[in-house]
């Protein structure tokens, strides 16, 4: 948690420039499906998580390189996934993301994403770090190098 609040304007910053390198689907589509894990981190995503995240994905700098309209179908079909069944979403989620492992840079790139999207609503709580923990795990990375082992 300390290291989210003292980098988050260095952060941001370096995510919206980095983003802009890996303008293409698969990374789109993974830290789409990042942040609907994260949302989902309670069991669910209700129509106010959904409006939240689909406001921080039109906001978001780090965001705003990918076409809106697929960025959006994206985030629709990972919150149907866990609507349907939050396993299945869970699995569908993390396998998307999985297909960026190998590649450090995006991987942890992803990973500050998600981070940001955890604290946007000010309270990065318990479950979301537990699901971020768990993002960084399925990249390869460890969790300690983004303050969230336990």
């Amino acid at each position: 948690m300390n290291w989210l609040k003292e980098n988050t304007a260095i952060v941001r910053a370096k995510m919206a420039a980095e983003v802009s390198k890996f303008k293409n689907k698969a990374f789109m589509e993974a830290a789409v499906s990042g942040c609907a894990l994260v949302a989902a981190a309670d069991g669910s995503i209700d129509s106010a998580e959904k409006q939240k995240m689909a406001g921080f994905i039109q906001r978001s700098e780090e965001l705003k390189h990918f076409d809106m309209r697929q960025v959006i179908e994206v985030f629709q079909k990972a919150a149907g996934d866990f609507e349907f069944d939050h396993a299945i979403g869970k699995a569908t989620a993390l396998k998307t993301i999985g297909k960026i492992k190998g590649n450090d840079e995006q991987a942890r790139l992803l990973v500050r994403i998600v981070c940001a999207i955890g604290a946007a609503d000010g309270d990065f709580d318990a479950k979301e770090r537990a699901v971020v923990a768990e993002i960084a795990h399925e990249l390869g990375l460890d969790p300690a190098e983004f303050d969230l082992a336990p």
